[in-house]
């Protein structure tokens, strides 16, 4: 397989995954206290429902385009920032597995929480940072293989 095309593919799923949780950590959670407790379990019910066909697949190729690119390895990007970038893909599942899922699941089983609510918010910030600095880290490869 294509290194340069792997890496492409890598590339746009990071990034439209960036796009997507700064959407969510800045709008869609921010209002998951304004939705009422008689509503919020059909709420939480259909965000779970609705969003994992919208994170699932990208989340996947991701995942599996950077460990592909461990393999790989494009001309001109160091192994070190392919390394970090998978670790960081890693540490989004773990965070998304071990935090965030854990807590829409309390929050569709008992309804809204504050405490929960505020892990779900606070916790967010661990997948922003880190898809938004593998987009980064990324995108500064991605112009140096442009660039030669």
């Amino acid at each position: 397989m294509n290194a340069n095309l792997v890496f492409l593919v890598n590339l746009v799923a990071t990034w439209y995954m960036v796009g997507l949780i700064w959407m969510v950590q800045i709008v869609h959670y921010k209002m998951f206290d304004r939705v009422g407790e008689a509503e919020f379990v059909k709420y939480e019910i259909d965000h779970s429902n609705l969003i994992t066909p919208i994170v699932g697949p990208p989340m996947l190729i991701e995942i599996a385009t950077a460990g592909m690119l461990l393999a790989l390895a494009p001309a001109g990007i160091p192994r070190w920032a392919l390394v970090t970038a998978f670790l960081a893909a890693v540490a989004i599942w773990l965070s998304t597995a071990f935090i965030q899922v854990p807590c829409h699941n309390r929050l569709t089983q008992h309804g809204f929480s504050q405490a929960d609510y505020q892990l779900l918010v606070g916790s967010n910030w661990i997948r922003t940072i880190l898809w938004t600095a593998r987009g980064l880290l990324l995108a500064y490869f991605a112009n140096k293989l442009i660039s030669s």
